[in-house]
């Protein structure tokens, strides 16, 4: 292989932990997957873990960030998960005069619900140095980058949008009655199972049975108060959290399911919808900061799923009465998530647009003292 067409290199530094089977999220998958797919785009990866209780490290983890960057050769590419980077802006602003650096931003940092709020700011504030720092800023929905540019000042032609691909997957053609609801999530307060759980014990009186598939251990808090709510109203044979499952099991839980539900009270983007529209399921979830771009049109323009208003109580309790009533409802929802199934894009898509931010950063010169 002549230089010219050698592959150019990426350190790409991700959380330690990031591939730990019982702690998915849509940003770790995020992670391992451009880490696989970047080699395809021309790009020889060199993945790092950094250690540390991310985005609130210690001074030790801190330090040890310091070191991995402190081994890495003059002018390399370096490409960082944002809770990593944006936890650490002192340590980055050392290294950003020797390395060409990166933050990848799925969730800014003190969007997380239930933040306390002296702990919100103290991270809203790391993660804008942070950001200044940083010679590009890679966001995964439109708009994360849109609210990067407004909200922390940076400029538009340094922050650059890599949407997450979606994996081709078999067609579920679901039940006549509709009755078999997933949500794939984390259960920690921003995903909003609670709030699907008091829609639901309103609905006991009609046929249903909901799968909550997802960490039960992030906030254990949280966790007992859905499970509170759901013992009260005596809905334990109906409404069931089975915790983080493998790839495996949780494809199998969406090739049983009619609906997707994500009553998210923030979501950068929302993988888990785009993964649902890739086997023609329907989707209600509330129109959050980036639903809408995952969730996107069918041709003609139709909508396949329901968005609903994030405030009003009654919204998603009303959305989940009409599918599980009305045939009507539900027959022109499949359609259009039929229709859209066909236009969602593949990972290659996202390695391209990664590969294009990094080829751009990769030429820039130096900064200098």
């Amino acid at each position: 292989m002549t230089a010219e067409h050698a592959p150019r290199a990426v350190h790409l530094v991700l959380p330690a932990g990031v591939d730990d089977p019982a702690a998915p999220s849509g940003g770790n998958r995020y992670d391992l997957r451009i880490a696989r797919e970047l080699p395809g785009a021309g790009w020889h990866v060199t993945d790092h873990r950094a250690a540390g209780s991310w985005p609130r490290p210690t001074a030790a983890d801190r330090a040890e960030l310091a070191r991995l960057l402190a081994a890495l050769p003059d002018g390399a590419t370096v490409l960082l998960d944002g809770l990593v980077a944006c936890a650490a802006p002192e340590v980055l602003a050392d290294r950003a005069y020797r390395l060409r650096l990166a933050v990848l931003v799925h969730l800014p940092l003190a969007d997380e619900t239930g933040l306390d709020p002296a702990l919100a700011a103290e991270l809203d504030a790391a993660e804008r140095r942070a950001l200044h720092t940083a010679h590009a800023t890679v966001a995964t929905s439109t708009w994360t980058a849109r609210r990067l540019v407004t909200h922390h000042g940076l400029p538009p032609d340094r922050v650059h949008i890599a949407a997450p691909g979606t994996d081709p997957a078999p067609l579920t053609t679901g039940t006549d009655g509709g009755h078999r609801l997933l949500c794939a999530a984390a259960v920690i307060p921003r995903k909003g199972q609670l709030r699907l759980a008091e829609a639901l014990a309103a609905l006991a009186d009609l046929p249903w049975e909901c799968v909550c598939a997802g960490a039960l251990d992030r906030d254990p808090a949280y966790t007992a108060r859905v499970r509170a709510l759901v013992a009260r109203h005596g809905l334990g044979d109906r409404f069931h959290l089975t915790g983080a499952l493998t790839p495996e099991a949780l494809g199998a839980r969406y090739a049983a399911a009619d609906l997707v539900v994500l009553p998210s009270y923030a979501e950068p983007y929302g993988m888990v919808l785009t993964e649902a529209l890739a086997r023609g399921i329907p989707v209600v979830a509330t129109a959050v900061d980036g639903v809408p771009e995952a969730v996107g049109r069918a041709p003609g323009g139709a909508v396949p799923g329901v968005l609903v208003p994030e405030g009003p109580p009654h919204a998603l309790r009303g959305a989940l009465d009409a599918w599980l009533r009305d045939p009507g409802v539900r027959r022109p929802l499949r359609a259009a998530a039929h229709a859209r199934r066909a236009m969602l894009t593949g990972w290659e898509t996202t390695s391209r647009a990664l590969a294009g931010v990094l080829e751009t950063l990769s030429r820039e010169p130096r900064r200098t003292m």
